[in-house]
């Protein structure tokens, strides 16, 4: 089982699918993206392009079988890090990155931190701020973890991860739910904690996948304005991933592509792969 083993002790889990030039896969998920969440995608993009591509799908820490990593909040510093651990580990010296929901955020982030890395990225419901939502739209994801918390202790959460074995938004298993249903000695080592010092790390991690400040959360919004990097937006439409969001990304990165909202729907998911296909194509060296 390959894996990346960080300075904190961390150990990523990834997989490699294909031969070709190399393809970061970045998922969606409440508590960072795993390799399972594109099992629900509109398509997969491991049976979509290994065929032509070195894909490379990974679960972020704390997600899947990327279970031991220290008790923290999340940080985009140290996915972006990890990313590039995962990448160093597999002599890619660039990639492309194919990106959904949350791991839209983190996509902008490994651009941000290593723009010679990145070759190009396909956002798929990027999620972000405009004005059909707020900040506490997507901190209210967390609401059901804290409240549980505090009414059933922290047996109630881990009762909760044993029987859900991930985190999903308004459930009360915690960004922790994936470790706490593999891992007895994570277990026993929450128990130990007083509830409202569990609070605090959920709310600390809650604030670390969406903090304050730039409307694209993991990056100032000043440097989306000269993205480093080719870009393929797939418009979300919902209030974590507004519509409005996607458009304002085609209009003020230098390099960007709109495909037209209702790409995921009936026969439009044949318009959809092969334009994303055809769009990392175009940005392979050759």
């Amino acid at each position: 089982m390959p894996e990346t083993v960080r300075p904190d002790g961390a150990r990523i889990h990834y997989e490699v699918h294909g031969e070709g030039f190399p393809l970061l896969l970045l998922a969606d998920g409440a508590a960072g993206g795993g390799i399972a969440s594109w099992q629900t995608n509109f398509y997969h993009p491991v049976s979509e392009l290994a065929g032509r591509f070195r894909v490379i799908a990974v679960d972020q820490r704390h997600v899947g079988r990327s279970t031991v990593a220290p008790f923290e909040p999340f940080s985009y510093e140290q996915s972006s890090a990890d990313m590039q651990a995962v990448l160093d580990d597999l002599g890619a010296e660039q990639a492309h990155v194919v990106s959904a929901g949350t791991g839209t955020a983190l996509a902008w982030r490994l651009a941000h931190d290593t723009p010679a890395r990145v070759r190009s990225v396909v956002s798929q419901d990027p999620v972000g701020l405009d004005d059909t939502n707020t900040l506490g739209t997507f901190l209210g994801e967390y609401d059901e973890a804290m409240r549980l918390t505090r009414a059933e202790g922290l047996e109630g959460v881990i009762a909760a991860a044993q029987a859900q074995g991930h985190f999903a938004p308004g459930t009360g298993a915690g960004p922790y739910a994936a470790r706490l249903h593999a891992d007895p000695a994570f277990r026993d080592e929450i128990l130990t904690l007083r509830r409202e010092r569990y609070v605090v790390s959920v709310v600390r991690f809650r604030d670390g996948i969406w903090p304050q400040g730039s409307a694209y959360f993991s990056v100032p919004e000043e440097w989306m304005t000269g993205f480093p990097a080719p870009l393929l937006i797939l418009p979300g439409n919902d209030p974590l991933h507004p519509e409005g969001v996607a458009k304002r990304l085609a209009s003020e990165v230098p390099n960007a592509r709109l495909l037209d909202a209702g790409y995921d729907a009936g026969d439009r998911r044949t318009e959809a792969v092969p334009a994303i296909v055809s769009f990392l194509d175009e940005n392979t060296p050759r």
